[in-house]
């Protein structure tokens, strides 16, 4: 008989919009052979707090059950996490009770158990198998800190595995840094955690589940997930594909994947789909007409479950009590705080209050089930009222603009793909992108969106390139089509492990240029001419003016621009003139500082001459001084910010574009 094991599932808290799909899959794994499941996403020392407090309250809760102990959660919280008397006091635990003495010894064992770190002694560890899953290679230092953080957290012979991206491209560093083997590519053959199986952990179905046991939030959360291929014919230097899935497969069906999660977790408003490159498969058809048999055909909508009869129906079912307990208890506060009338709003909250529903530590299994049977009805109202929404489908990774044909552009808008997202890494695939979006407008296709890879090979002036073409095609064909540049990160070597890299074509001045450009239109570029040119510039040569403004110039254009009706000395026009001002020889000089210092604030000790000096008081970071109360531009911000509206637009509509320093 197999013994039931202890399994922990983490993903290190970095930001990052899709679920651990490789973890969901672990968690079907092992609950297929009866294991306890545990996912945690966020700071392990907040997860060792949270068991720490379960295990205190369920201690209590054998000594005293007729206390309500679950409802002083928080107060047995605070006293763990911070020692403090005060929290001590308002559990009201009378000192001339007989079980006194032990209640107080375990809430003092369970305060140490933090303090003094019991949760490392072998006799108090849980886990008998602990899993980690990793990303980008930039994430590696909070990767390697979490690995060795949980690693302590195993029984004596149990087994950590540490997968994922960064496990395999850069198993050596990661080993080296945690002394722990990582595993290297897929888990796509039996036997691989369990040599008594013969179960293809890479082919099971998604737990969706685990993502309920989390207080982070997925972006895309409400989606199927998954890929109808694997791999990618193309071997980019700049990919990581061709080392994750080395080998192509052209066809993986998904309908029947759907119908299980559907099934069991509830209906998915969008298909999120991780191809890397779906148009090499010769079955594409054959993908577009699975899609379209998931019902994610063209214009379909999704009709949101009851989220609330959902989470209810699988606590009494006991289908993860951890997960379906958060969420019951979620649905029920955005129940109540959706309600408009005094009446109802009163009567929802006074259950609440009764079950002590109002929050998750004071939340119970029972509780929960029991409130449901009050509340239910009127919920059904609130949820009868949900409009359905239209349904979409994202080849997230994007699709290879030098495979399309006009038949695949066809193919493609017969499923509700919104947005098609098509590569334009480089203006040598110019010819087949501009085609490609073309054949797609042809055929309805109206939404499109694209990734643009910057500081690889490519120069400054690709990328503005890559920008315009893709704002020309939207005003010639009546599209939408939103543009994010993408910096390139090395997947190897020396700043694989940081955001530091800088392109043979680039530098850190052209660089933060950018990401403050981005940081102004909120990471995306989208249609209209007049918004392309007051952010990237109307000529290539206002493009380099924007790349060489200082950072705060940029971020905050207009209000610099109105500087100079106040006459300020650090209004746009001031900067422009000074520049103008230098020399030729001064200017390549000021050129070679910028664009390789880091301004924080200007270095006195070193004098590059008057003029030069002059020019460089405005690369000083100037965000305090608009931010602060005290700094020196904070109340003409303020002012700035509340001209009137009409007087805001104008400003912003008038604007066509920066000074042009010279050349």
């Amino acid at each position: 008989m197999r013994i039931k094991r202890n399994i922990l599932l983490v993903e290190p808290n970095y930001k990052n919009k899709f679920p651990p799909i490789g973890l969901m899959k672990l968690s079907t794994y092992f609950k297929s052979l009866g294991d306890n499941v545990v996912f945690f996403k966020g700071d392990i020392k907040d997860f060792i707090l949270e068991r720490a407090v379960e295990k205190c309250i369920g201690k209590l809760i054998s000594i005293a059950p007729r206390d309500n102990w679950r409802s002083k959660h928080d107060a047995i919280k605070s006293y763990i996490k911070t020692r403090k008397a005060v929290y001590l006091e308002r559990l009201e635990i009378a000192n001339d009770r007989e079980d006194y003495v032990l209640i107080l010894d375990w809430l003092n064992y369970f305060k140490d158990y933090i303090w003094k770190k019991y949760y490392l002694n072998n006799d108090e560890k849980e886990w008998d198998w602990i899993g980690v899953t990793t990303l980008f290679t930039f994430y590696f230092d909070i990767t390697v800190k979490t690995i060795n953080q949980v690693k302590e957290l195993l029984k004596p012979n149990g087994q950590i595995m540490v997968g994922g991206v960064l496990a395999t491209l850069q198993p050596e560093e990661l080993e080296d840094a945690t002394n722990i083997k990582p595993f290297v590519g897929l888990l796509n053959k039996p036997g691989i955690i369990d040599n008594d199986n013969e179960i293809i952990i890479d082919t099971l179905p998604l737990d969706y589940s685990i993502l309920e046991e989390i207080d982070y939030r997925y972006d895309m959360s409400n989606a199927y997930y998954g890929s109808m291929t694997k791999g990618c014919v193309r071997h980019c230097a700049f990919c990581a594909v061709p080392k994750i899935e080395p080998e192509y497969m052209d066809y993986i069906p998904m309908s029947d994947r759907v119908e299980r999660v559907k099934n069991k977790f509830g209906e998915q408003k969008d298909l999120l789909l991780m191809d890397n490159n779906v148009l090499a498969s010769e079955r594409f058809n054959d993908i577009i007409d699975d899609i379209i048999k998931c019902g994610f055909q063209r214009g379909a909508t999704y009709q949101a479950p009851n989220q609330l009869e959902l989470a209810i129906s699988n606590l009494q079912k006991g289908i993860n009590d951890r997960a379906y307990l958060r969420m019951a208890q979620r649905e029920y506060s955005n129940f109540l705080s959706s309600i408009k009338e005094k009446e109802l709003s009163y009567k929802i909250y006074s259950i609440l209050y009764d079950f002590g529903l109002l929050s998750l530590g004071t939340s119970t299994k029972d509780n929960a089930i029991k409130a449901y049977e009050l509340i239910s009805n009127d919920y059904a109202k609130f949820y009868k009222r949900l409009r359905p929404k239209q349904r979409i489908v994202d080849f997230n990774q994007g699709v290879d603009a030098r495979l399309f044909t006009e038949e695949k552009a066809e193919m493609l808008s017969k499923i509700a793909i919104s947005p098609l997202r098509i590569a334009f890494d480089s203006l040598s695939v110019k010819d087949d992108y501009i085609q490609a979006i073309r054949w797609s407008a042809k055929y309805g296709i109206k939404n499109f969106s694209n990734y643009l890879l910057y500081n690889f090979t490519d120069k400054p002036s690709d990328l503005y390139e890559r920008l315009k073409i893709n704002v020309e095609l939207c005003d010639e064909l009546g599209i939408n089509v939103y543009s994010f540049p993408m910096k390139y990160h090395p997947l190897l070597g020396e700043y694989s492990h940081d955001r530091d890299y800088i392109g043979k074509h680039w530098n850190r001045k052209y660089i933060r240029s950018i990401q403050a450009i981005l940081n102004s239109t909120k990471g995306s570029i989208g249609r209209g001419q007049s918004y392309f040119q007051k952010a990237f510039g109307r000529d290539i040569h206002e493009y380099y003016t924007l790349l060489e403004m200082p950072d705060t110039y940029i971020i905050y254009r207009f209000f610099f621009e109105w500087l100079e009706k106040k006459s300020h000395p650090l209004s746009m026009k001031r900067w422009v003139d000074a520049m103008n001002s230098l020399s030729i020889q001064e200017r390549d000089t000021l050129l070679s500082i910028i664009h390789d210092k880091n301004f924080t604030q200007t270095n006195k000790s070193e004098d590059y001459g008057e003029r030069i000096n002059d020019v460089l008081k405005f690369y000083v970071n100037l965000r305090d001084e608009i931010s602060d109360p005290k700094g020196c531009l904070w109340k003409l911000k303020k002012e700035f910010d509340s001209l009137p509206k009409d007087e805001l637009d104008y400003i912003k509509d008038s604007f066509v574009g920066v000074l042009t320093i010279y050349r």
